[in-house]
């Protein structure tokens, strides 16, 4: 007799009040006592599944059985009585709370201590801790603890409840290499424990590293279960796409010319009066692809938003080709030859309500051949314009007068590219340029930066994909809280040195 999978779903449906079909009639099973990967590009409908199984959602269609039992789930309550737990990409911790407070909280009515014993919850907690080796301080308020140390939070928060299955939602997007190594330990033992793990993710490395079995959705439907042992990375990417996908970069040897944009002592508030960048100083030169890298919320942000106009500089030069650009304004940027792929493309790249000839010229609507009297428009020389980015960048849009927000991600991150490169810049400020974007889309964007840079454009990129980083840059720069930990070559320095960078060791 096979076994009954702990986990069994049948033909889930999930149509949203909008039309979109987010999944269209999905099977899934987990056995238990393993790591089970779930893979799909960005939209195939992972999270919806498992918010489905959480209890966050409802199908519109399907079943759901636990250990053989049909159960319908009205809350994420009701999944957690039957021992499910979710850790999602972005934390649900309340920050000025310290990590026992957020564990314990909602645990007994909706009062923190009213019905709580908080000694007796205190050593539970660090008993499990000590059965993990997975500490984390109690009593420091989350908001000034590390990323990595708040997502510890989060799967003690789901262990202290006594889950026997554990989602993970793409668990490592926050953290350097050696979290990552330290998290799979946990899992691998939670595991032989007989706890049964969901590992949501878009790494393929790391689901072929610590998964048994992984599933590939695409586009709302189940494309099939493979064991992990049978697996390839070529041979999962090509299940997410439905076609082979070359996940190398080929990037010649080049020698580097003038410095395009030197970068001088400077330093830059953030958002709460806090110094987010520390006294930088660098290079990017013409025919180099200069790559930072580091654990996000380190200050990269508040870099590339003092370089591209956005943030004011506290002190400190930014020099574009000979020229002091320091608080400039984006136009006059523009004008100058930079142009700035934008880590969030909805509320920065893009204005989604309008259409893709509108966003193909945003940021140069100034410009000569787009100006017709009066200032008005020329609309027919703005549609030729869009004609030729769509089509070069084979970006898929159901026509250029439909708006941005039809796009899928991919081709919305496409157009962002396509625009940027036409104001022909000879600085590329590039931010995250493939995050939440599908496995073509991102193939086709590294080679892209690459071809610029084979066209002795200089590129400066910022990524939390280490991968990417290491793969595209010429020489890289690791960044932690405010300050950069070394500049190094990546084929001279291994993934632990880069993760000790990333933890904030710096390389003499």
């Amino acid at each position: 007799m096979e076994e009954v999978p702990l986990i069994q779903m049948k033909n889930i449906v999930k149509v949203y009040s909008d039309g979109t079909k987010a999944l269209k009639g999905v099977d899934f099973s987990v056995k238990k006592g393993e790591i089970h990967g779930l893979l799909g590009e960005n939209g195939a409908g992972k999270t919806t599944l498992m918010k489905i199984l959480s209890g966050m959602i409802k199908p519109t269609e399907g079943k759901i059985y636990i250990n053989g039992e049909e159960v319908h789930f009205k809350s994420p309550a009701d999944a957690l009585e039957k021992g499910i737990g979710i850790v999602h990409q972005h934390f649900t911790l309340v920050e000025v709370f310290n990590a026992l407070e957020n564990i314990i909280l909602g645990m007994e009515g909706h009062s923190l201590f009213s019905k709580i014993d908080v000694v007796k919850a205190t050593e539970k907690l660090q008993k499990l801790m000590d059965e993990l080796n997975f500490q984390v301080p109690l009593d420091i308020p989350v908001e000034k603890l590390p990323v990595g140390v708040q997502q510890r939070i989060e799967i003690l928060k789901m262990l202290f409840r006594d889950v026997d299955i554990l989602i993970l939602d793409e668990p490592t997007a926050v953290l350097t290499p050696i979290e990552v190594k330290e998290l799979f330990r946990v899992l691998n033992l939670l595991k032989s424990q007989g706890k049964t793990i969901i590992f949501i993710s878009h790494k393929l490395k790391e689901v072929i590293e610590i998964t048994d079995r992984v599933t590939v959705l695409r586009k709302g439907e189940l494309i099939g279960t493979i064991d992990t042992k049978d697996a390839t990375p070529q041979i999962l990417a090509k299940m997410m796409v439905g076609r082979e996908v070359v996940l190398r970069v080929e990037k010649p040897p080049k020698e580097p010319g003038a410095p395009i944009l030197k970068v001088e002592n400077l330093w830059v508030k953030g958002d709460r009066g806090e110094d987010a960048v520390k006294g930088l100083s660098f290079e990017v030169h013409a025919g180099e692809i200069f790559g930072i890298a580091g654990v996000e919320g380190n200050g990269q942000t508040e870099l590339i938003e003092a370089i591209t106009g956005l943030r004011k500089v506290e002190r400190g030069k930014i020099i574009l080709n000979g020229k002091d650009i320091t608080d400039r304004p984006p136009r006059e940027l523009y004008d100058l030859g930079l142009a700035h792929i934008p880590e969030d493309r909805i509320n920065m790249g893009l204005i989604v309500d309008m259409s893709v000839a509108e966003n193909s010229i945003l940021g140069l609507q100034w410009r000569e051949k787009f100006k017709g009297p009066l200032n008005s428009i020329r609309w027919n020389a703005v549609r030729e314009h869009a004609k030729k980015l769509v089509e070069q960048f084979d970006v898929v849009v159901p026509g250029i007068n439909a708006p941005a927000k039809s796009l899928s991600g991919g081709n919305q991150q496409k157009l962002i590219v396509a625009r940027e490169v036409s104001k022909e810049p000879v600085l590329i400020v590039a931010s995250q340029p493939t995050r939440g974007v599908d496995v073509a889309s991102t193939e086709y964007i590294r080679n892209y930066l690459v071809k610029l840079r084979n066209e002795n454009k200089a590129v400066l990129l910022v990524s939390a994909d280490l991968d990417e980083v290491t793969q595209l840059s010429d020489r890289m720069a690791v960044m932690y809280e405010g300050e950069f930990m070394g500049i190094v070559k990546p084929e001279e320095v291994t993934e632990e040195e880069i993760g000790m960078m990333m933890g904030g060791i710096r390389r003499e």
